[in-house]
C-alpha cells in the first residue's frame, strides 16, 4: 500500500475539496482508484500503485491552485483537472493560476477556466482581429466581453459595439410582438446578461444611453468606420460573406474585431454559405488576424453539455448526409 500526505493545503481548500457530501472526493477517488482520507488537516492518498496515488496527489494540488479565486470546486472544473493530469498536462495548468481578466459588478473574478480559454484570451490580447470558433458554452462571447469591458474601464478603447445578424432559428421574426427594437431583442440579450453581469444594471443602462455602449443587429454597421472601439460580432456563422466582409471593413483606428460563432449550428438558408467558414478560409495567415478554435475540452457548462457535443458530433460522423455542410480550415488550439 502506498501512501502521500499532503500538508501544505490551505483549510477552507480542503472544505472545498471535499464538497456538497463528499462528492469531489468520490470522483478523484473513482478517477485514479484511490482512497482519501482528511487526517487532522493533513490529505492523505493511499492506494495499490505508486503512479496512480502520485497523479491523485497532483489533482489535489492543481485544484487548490486552480480554484483559488473560485468559492467551490465546480464538476466541471474537477473533471477538466482530472483530464488534464490523466493527460500528462499538468504543467499546462499553471497558465491558469491567478488569471483574473476583471471583476463582475459583485465583485466575483472572471478568468480562464480552462487552456484553451486561456489562449483564447491571450489571443484577443496581441491581434487586432480574433475568430473565436467552438462549440456552445465554451466562454466566446463571454470572455470578449469581459476582455471589452477590461478596455473600456482601463481607458484603452472609448466605446464597445456588440453586434448580431437577425436571423431566425426555425421562428420568424414578424411574429414576435412590438416594434422593431422589441422584435431585435431577443437576439442581443445573450450581449445584455453578459455586460449586465460585468458592469451592474444601473451602470449598463447609463453607459447605453451616452453610446459607450452600443448593441445592434449587424444590418446598422453598413456604411459606417468604428474608431476607438472593442467591437463583437456574436453569432457569426449565420452571417452571409457579404455581411462578414462588410463587417470586417467597418474596423477603424485603434479598434479590435473579435468574430464568435459555432460552425456546427448554422441557421442560415440550404445552400446558403456562411460568412465566418469563408473568412477562416480567406484570412488565414495574415498578420494581426488569429484565427482560434475552441474544443468541446473547453465547455464549461453543466458537464452533459460535453457529452450532447460528442454525441452529436460521432453521429453526423457516422451519417454522411447530415455532416455539416462546410469544414473549416483552422486548427485546434
Amino acid at each position: 500500500m502506498y501512501e502521500k500526505a499532503l500538508s501544505e493545503l490551505n483549510p477552507d481548500f480542503i472544505t472545498k475539496l471535499f464538497g456538497n457530501l463528499d462528492t469531489n472526493i468520490i470522483s478523484l477517488e473513482k478517477a485514479f482508484g484511490v482512497r482519501i482520507i482528511n487526517r487532522e488537516y493533513k490529505i492523505v492518498v493511499l492506494g495499490e500503485d505508486d503512479k496512480t496515488v502520485q497523479m491523485a496527489s497532483n489533482a489535489v494540488v492543481q485544484l487548490q491552485k486552480v480554484t483559488k479565486l473560485s468559492d467551490c470546486i465546480e464538476e466541471n472544473c474537477l473533471n477538466y483537472v482530472l483530464n488534464m493530469i490523466k493527460e500528462d498536462k499538468a504543467d499546462e495548468l499553471a497558465h491558469l493560476y491567478d488569471d483574473c481578466i476583471c471583476l463582475t459588478n459583485k465583485g466575483r473574478p472572471v478568468k480562464s477556466r480552462t487552456v484553451g480559454q486561456k489562449k483564447y484570451v491571450d489571443a484577443i490580447k496581441k491581434n487586432t482581429i480574433v475568430f473565436g470558433v467552438g462549440p456552445a458554452g465554451t466562454g466566446k462571447t463571454f470572455l470578449a466581453v469581459a476582455m471589452a469591458v477590461t478596455a473600456l474601464k482601463s481607458k484603452q478603447m472609448s466605446r464597445i459595439v456588440l453586434t448580431r445578424p437577425a436571423v431566425e432559428a426555425g421562428e420568424r421574426l414578424g411574429f414576435l410582438p412590438g416594434d422593431l427594437q422589441s422584435k431585435i431583442d431577443p437576439y442581443l440579450r445573450p450581449l445584455y446578461d453578459a455586460l449586465g453581469e460585468m458592469l451592474g444594471t444601473e451602470t449598463f443602462k447609463s453607459y447605453l444611453e451616452k453610446g459607450i455602449i452600443e448593441i445592434a443587429p449587424l444590418a446598422y454597421m453598413r456604411g459606417r468606420t468604428l474608431d476607438d472601439a472593442f467591437i463583437i460580432l456574436d453569432e457569426a456563422q449565420n452571417t452571409t460573406p457579404e455581411q462578414m466582409k462588410m463587417f470586417l471593413t467597418r474596423l477603424g483606428n485603434n479598434s479590435k474585431a473579435i468574430v464568435t460563432g459555432d460552425i456546427t449550428q448554422i441557421d442560415l438558408p440550404y445552400l446558403k454559405k456562411s460568412g465566418m467558414i469563408e473568412a477562416i478560409r480567406i484570412l488565414d495567415n495574415i498578420e494581426g488576424i488569429q484565427i482560434f478554435k475552441f474544443s468541446r475540452r473547453d465547455v464549461v457548462r453543466h458537464p452533459l453539455v460535453q457529452k450532447i457535443i460528442v454525441a452529436y458530433e460521432d453521429f453526423e460522423k457516422s451519417t454522411p448526409e447530415k455532416q455539416h455542410r462546410f469544414t473549416p480550415r483552422c486548427k485546434e488550439d
